[in-house]
């Protein structure tokens, strides 16, 4: 038997002073890629039948997906701090009540449109951002100025909304067009609103005024316009409604495409007229939203409650990665990875499938994918490589969660996401992780 074996090896002399043949070097190769292979196997069959994949991935899904009770609490911790403001919009079709809701939050018009929803026989409603957490309330009266119309009728929808008890700060928005002067129905809403509901402040405002500038006008003139025809017009609007307006502002907030530029013309007029009738939060609030950081303030909101869901997950993902044999975990990762995103999808009003999920992760993750393959390759290092591979697949996870809240943020708000941006939150994102989960792996 030891003479069979040794014939089969290579001799000693063959190795240092003969030249093998092609295929007998061919043979030796693929024999030892065998034998490793087996080894591979082997070993990668021994640890899914005490880690199995499938079992693994759903049971982490279990331990920490989050009931409906606890996103129902996390969502009515951040709502109770929320300085939320509901504005009744009352005014006629086309006179601007759209363009206000635009202005104020950013979002485009398609978006906007898409965003009412009936909210009584007379009334749509607007939550923006969403539902769960808004910022802002629209109500917008439809139907106005339309004869066949029962103005009684809208006035007791109106009334029976503002009759029900709320903590948010409200407003009523009259919008009238400059060159409207048919404002009869609309002042007898506004009075018998004002009647019965005298603290809520009012404000007057008078839109579309392009359309009395001067002959030959091509862009707006410097704010306020000092123009006679605009004026006058102004000052007998302001006269219908004495006594049952706070106060009074004129805008233009026009398209892109018309041409006039700025295209929310008297926007800061209007944020601080707006700003005067409300409380100091809510105020605050508007100031925050028309920044240059308009949404930041908003989605530090939703990535703290996020943050709630994304820390279990970066911690599982540490312990599932500190297992030794490289790649045989990486499925799991995945499968937490995914129910990671699609939980945070949920809290940002996007319902996705795993499979939606596992593409917004592929959409986002950009160079991070060699990183992760990075983290599974140091496995081989012996002693140390499972300790570092650890604490980056939780920083990964975490840097992968933080960017999932700015994808889902953008979306959130009417915009396009920026892969450059959330690319750049990652990266910080996974830095700072990587220090943080050293001390915790």
């Amino acid at each position: 038997m030891t003479e069979q074996h040794d014939a089969d090896l290579p001799s000693a002399d063959s190795q240092q002073f003969g030249e093998p043949t092609d295929g007998a070097t061919k043979s030796v190769n693929d024999s030892w890629k065998n034998r490793i292979a087996g080894v591979w196997n082997q070993a990668k069959v021994n640890l899914i039948q005490v880690l199995p994949v499938e079992q693994v991935a759903q049971t982490v899904v279990q331990w920490f997906s989050v009931s409906e009770t606890e996103v129902a609490e996390i969502l009515a911790t951040v709502r109770a701090e929320l300085p939320t403001t509901e504005a009744l919009l009352i005014g006629k079709p086309q006179a601007g009540k759209s363009s206000i809701v635009r202005g104020l939050t950013g979002v485009s018009a398609e978006i906007v449109g898409q965003g009412f929803r009936p909210h009584t026989q007379h009334t749509q409603r607007y939550a923006y951002p969403s539902d769960d957490l808004p910022l802002f309330i629209f109500t917008d009266t439809v139907g106005l100025g339309d004869v066949k119309q029962n103005t009684q009728a809208i006035i007791q929808e109106l009334v029976g909304d503002l009759q029900k008890s709320s903590r948010r700060a409200r407003v009523l928005i009259l919008t009238v067009k400059i060159n409207d002067f048919a404002t009869d129905t609309l002042r007898q809403i506004t009075q018998e609103l004002r009647q019965k509901y005298p603290e809520i402040p009012c404000l007057l405002v008078v839109t579309c005024l392009h359309e009395i500038y001067p002959p030959g006008t091509a862009d707006h003139p410097a704010y306020p316009p000092e123009y006679e025809e605009v004026n006058r017009a102004f000052t007998a609007i302001k006269q219908a409604f004495s006594n049952l307006c706070d106060r009074s502002v004129l805008i233009d907030f026009t398209l892109e495409e018309d041409g006039y530029n700025p295209v929310f013309y008297g926007l800061e007029a209007l944020r601080d007229t707006l700003a005067e009738l409300l409380p100091e939060a809510e105020a605050r609030a508007i100031y925050q939203l028309l920044d240059e950081t308009a949404g930041e303030q908003l989605g530090n909101l939703y990535r703290d409650a996020g943050r709630r869901y994304i820390l279990p997950f970066a911690i599982m993902a540490a312990t599932l990665a500190a297992v030794p044999l490289p790649f045989t975990t990486m499925p799991v990762l995945t499968a937490l990875q995914v129910s990671m995103v699609g939980l945070l999808g949920k809290l940002y009003g996007q319902i996705l499938t795993p499979s939606q999920a596992g593409g917004v992760v592929s959409a986002i993750a950009g160079g991070f994918v060699a990183q992760a393959v990075a983290r599974e390759l140091i496995k081989f290092i012996p002693g140390f490589g499972s300790v570092i591979a650890a604490s980056w697949a939780a920083a990964y996870t975490w840097a992968l969660g933080e960017g999932a809240c700015v994808y889902f943020g953008d979306l959130m708000g009417g915009k396009r996401p920026d892969p450059q941006k959330i690319q750049l939150v990652m990266q910080e994102a996974f830095q700072e992780a990587k220090e943080r989960f050293k001390k915790i792996t």
